[in-house]
């Protein structure tokens, strides 16, 4: 790769591990700096899922497939491959948006393993599902995962009050999955105790995912009748008092005004 630290596969060289932030799921979407290290790694350590949708740029690099649950497990062997060789960890949308960077950098703590390790940012689901719907994005907003797998939901529940009360754009992330299905009915119930019904709201599943991408626009009042098409793979935007939906000649497409209406004529 010219031009960079990263060194030639099977060089019996001081290893590296890269943490990256796959995107949406499709090699277009990757950075090219991503695409690269990948391309040039010894190994390639990932859920069977991330694996999959990067299956083009797997070649000759050994592959570290494992599952769902699995990430303790994933992290102790990318950490302890990359002493000496060049190791991806795959991570779906950017590793740090519950990610998988903070349980390998702690795992590399614990261990007291002094391997090098370089984070690579990839777009996450707020601002792929954000493109989608226009501009709902570019004041203010708040990122909370509905998922209580490892986050009690009482914190959660004081999370999405505070961020409610503030009038922040609200993405919601996990929604809903197989053992959660109150979740966010939940959410919604704690976010109308500071929002108007009006506001505007939007929906889109496998943002940025090809031909299974979709999304609905609707308000608050009303979202909770879309209920049954929200799933994992669906990110909710809630905007904020001074969000609109224009009805463009493309579709319907949310604006957050970042200001500049009360400082110049336009």
């Amino acid at each position: 790769m010219e031009g960079s630290q990263l060194q030639s596969q099977n060089e019996n060289q001081d290893g590296k591990l890269f943490i990256i932030g796959i995107g949406p799921g499709s090699v277009e979407q990757l950075t090219v700096r991503a695409r690269d290290v990948i391309l040039n790694s010894d190994y390639i350590v990932g859920n069977g899922t991330y694996l999959d949708q990067m299956d083009s740029l797997l070649d000759k690099q050994e592959i570290v497939r494992s599952a769902m649950g699995k990430e303790v497990d994933r992290a102790k062997k990318a950490v302890h491959l990359a002493k000496e060789n060049v190791v991806s960890m795959i991570s779906g949308g950017d590793a740090n948006v519950y990610g998988m960077a903070g349980l390998v950098l702690e795992v590399a703590e614990h261990e007291d393993l002094d391997v090098d390790i370089e984070v690579l940012p990839g777009v996450t689901a707020i601002t792929a599902g954000a493109s989608v719907l226009g501009a709902p994005i570019v004041n203010d907003f708040a990122v909370i995962s509905l998922s209580d797998l490892l986050t009690p939901w009482e914190v959660i529940e004081k999370r999405l009050d505070a961020a409610a009360a503030g009038d922040f754009v609200i993405s919601l992330y996990n929604p809903k999955s197989r053992q959660r299905h109150s979740n966010f009915s939940k959410a919604i119930e704690i976010i109308r105790r500071h929002k108007d019904a009006s506001v505007p709201v939007g929906l889109v599943k496998n943002a940025l995912r090809g031909d299974t991408q979709d999304y609905i626009v609707t308000t608050l009042g009303e979202v909770l009748d879309h209920n049954d098409w929200v799933d994992m793979s669906t990110m909710i935007l809630i905007t904020n008092s001074e969000s609109r939906v224009w009805n463009s000649k493309t579709g319907e497409r949310i604006i957050t005004p970042r200001g500049y209406q009360r400082k110049y004529d336009y």
